[in-house]
């Protein structure tokens, strides 16, 4: 039986930059601060990690410097997707030769595979590794969405272990779980879904939020993970002003500005990704000062 890689909360945590170059030091910072907030594991060069704007040797860096900080206090799962199958397959490898535990791979964007296609393109990578694969189902971004069906058919590969939803749809969920088997594993790749995805039987989240709040999404997933559903509701609620603040802009602008205001790092994002509008910017200021993580 295939086991997950994690259990809880995965921070994506953001790639800090400083004047066009990976901020290292502030990199670090980060990580200490997800190693202190009791993080389950760390996906790195994820959407939130700016990974579309950034050089196969970048990607890689961070990677292995992660593995290197990290080592082996809690998983590193690498993001090594792209639209191009042998580039994907490509990436994968070398995330797995500087030794990342596992790989998180978002559908292939722009070409608008058919399900077979799908199939056909996690096969190849998966074949290729011999370390877990989590899909990642986000069709906002991708125009492109896993069917329960096609989830079904890569559950059988022994690489593949599950998947990253971020579809927003409760009902594919429930048929994905109808259809695969349980050591094929569910991951809710939305913060505001986060409680309701582990009523279904999700194993946790892979966390945007978790970049300002890791300690707040770790009990939240633990909670709803030993049935404090009450308890898990509550919190979910809780955190919802914060999460809807968080997401007034395309990810990961304003998670970034977040921990630039905490003094994390620069609010620095690659084009075209930019910096907040004005409005929204005091916006996030003042949810930010109600949860207390700015003064």
């Amino acid at each position: 039986m295939k086991q997950p890689i994690f259990t809880g909360v995965a921070t994506a945590i953001i790639t800090p930059f400083k004047n066009n170059e990976i901020d290292f030091p502030a990199f670090t910072r980060l990580l200490d601060f997800q190693l202190e907030g009791k993080s389950d594991a760390l996906v790195v060069c994820g959407t939130t990690g700016e990974a579309s704007t950034m050089t196969a040797r970048e990607r890689l860096f961070l990677v292995e410097r992660c593995v290197e900080y990290v080592n082996g206090r809690v998983p590193v799962i690498a993001g090594s997707g792209a639209n191009c199958t042998e580039t994907a397959r490509t990436m994968s490898r070398d995330m797995e030769s500087i030794g990342a535990d596992g790989l998180l791979i978002v559908t292939p964007y722009y070409n608008k595979a058919t399900q077979q296609g799908l199939i056909d393109h996690y096969t190849v990578i998966a074949d290729s590794v011999e370390i877990p694969i989590i899909l990642y189902n986000v069709p906002s971004r991708t125009g492109v969405s896993f069917s329960a069906e096609t989830y079904a058919a890569l559950a059988n590969h022994p690489n593949i272990i599950g998947t990253k939803e971020a579809s927003g749809s409760f009902a594919l969920v429930q048929q994905t779980r109808t259809l695969c088997p349980d050591d094929f594993y569910i991951w809710s790749g939305n913060d505001e879904d986060t409680a309701c995805l582990c009523t279904l039987g999700a194993k946790g989240v892979i966390s945007v939020a978790a970049n300002i709040i890791p300690e707040k999404m770790h009990d939240l997933t633990a909670a709803a993970l030993t049935n404090d559903l009450h308890r898990a509701g509550k919190l979910q609620l809780e955190l919802n002003p914060l999460l809807r603040a968080l997401f007034c802009e395309v990810n990961p602008i304003c998670v970034k500005t977040a921990l630039a205001l905490m003094g994390f790092c620069t609010d620095e994002l690659r084009l075209p990704l930019c910096c907040m509008q004005e409005k929204n910017l005091e916006y996030l200021c003042d949810v930010l000062r109600k949860y207390a993580l700015i003064s």
